[in-house]
C-alpha cells in the first residue's frame, strides 16, 4: 500500500477490500470504510452482517485474508497484536460492562488511567495532581461525579455503561470503538448516552455499532450499512432509511 494515497492519509482509519472467512463462512467480502480525524460514525445492520469482525480486525483479534487496514494513515494494523494496536490509541467497548464491581467509581477511572504506574503507586494510591484532575475531567464528562464514592456493583446498568465509557476514556483514546452500548438501558439512559457520546466525539473519533434507530437518529452522524460482511449504503440515517436494499435486507425485518 502506497503511502501516497490521499485518501489514505487523510484518514485516522482505513480499510480497503478487507476479507474474513471463518471454515468458508465469509464474515466479511472487501469491505471499504474510512473515518476521518473527529469523526462519529453509526454502524447498522442485521445480525451476521460482519460488524464485530469489523471491529476484531481494527482491534487485531482477527487477522484479515486480504485487503488494508490503516490507522493514522501511516500504521499497518493488519501487522499488529491487540496490545500495539491499543498502545496506538484504539479503545474498544464491548456490550456487556465490565467494571471492577468492588471499587468505587473513582477508582474505576483512577485504575484505568493511562499513566505510568509502579507498583508502590499503584498499592498506595500515589497519584499526581494531573491525574487528579483528569479523573475529575472523565467524572462530569460520563455524569457520575456526584456518585464517585458509590461502589460500582451499585450502579444501574446504563450507569455501569457510562463508567466503562470513561475507563475508556481514561485511556486516552484516538478512536473508540463502542458496541451496542444502549442495549437494555432506560430511555432517559438513552437520550443521555447520544448526548455523552456526541460531547466525546468533539476531540474523539468514535464508532459506534447499535441497533436502536432512535438512538442512531440522536446521534445525528452518517451511517454506515453492512451486509453480509460489505457496506450496503452510506449516508445520512434518513438517506439510507430509504434505500430500498436498506429496507428488504434491513429495516423491513
Amino acid at each position: 500500500m502506497s503511502l501516497d494515497n490521499p485518501n489514505l492519509t487523510s484518514s485516522l482509519l482505513y480499510l480497503d477490500g478487507v476479507s474474513v472467512s471463518f471454515d468458508g463462512y465469509k464474515a466479511l467480502r472487501g469491505l471499504s470504510l474510512t473515518l476521518a480525524p473527529g469523526e462519529m460514525r453509526a454502524i447498522i445492520g442485521p445480525n451476521g452482517a460482519g460488524k464485530t469482525t469489523m471491529m476484531d480486525v481494527i482491534t487485531g483479534k482477527t487477522k484479515p485474508d486480504e485487503g488494508d487496514v490503516y490507522f493514522g494513515g501511516a500504521h499497518d494494523l493488519s501487522l499488529m497484536d491487540e496490545a500495539s494496536i491499543a498502545e496506538l490509541g484504539v479503545g474498544r467497548k464491548f456490550q456487556k460492562p465490565t467494571v471492577f464491581e468492588s471499587h468505587t467509581i473513582e477508582d474505576n477511572i483512577l485504575l484505568a488511567l493511562k499513566a505510568p504506574r509502579g507498583t508502590f503507586a499503584t498499592l498506595f494510591g500515589v497519584t499526581t495532581g494531573e491525574q487528579r484532575s483528569r479523573v475529575e475531567e472523565i467524572l462530569e464528562t460520563i455524569r457520575l461525579h456526584e456518585h464517585r464514592d458509590r461502589l460500582a456493583a451499585d450502579l444501574s446498568h446504563g450507569q455501569k455503561q457510562w463508567l466503562e465509557i470513561g475507563m475508556l476514556l481514561a485511556q486516552d483514546p484516538r478512536l473508540l470503538l463502542i458496541d451496542e452500548p444502549v442495549a437494555g438501558m432506560t430511555d432517559a439512559e438513552t437520550v443521555a448516552t447520544a448526548e455523552l457520546l456526541r460531547k466525546i466525539a468533539v476531540d474523539h473519533s468514535v464508532v459506534v455499532v447499535e441497533h436502536d434507530m432512535t438512538f442512531v437518529r440522536d446521534l445525528g452522524v452518517k451511517v454506515t450499512v453492512l451486509h453480509e460482511g460489505s457496506v450496503l449504503a452510506e449516508g445520512a440515517l434518513d438517506q439510507v432509511s430509504a434505500d430500498p436494499r436498506v429496507i428488504e435486507v434491513y429495516l423491513g425485518r
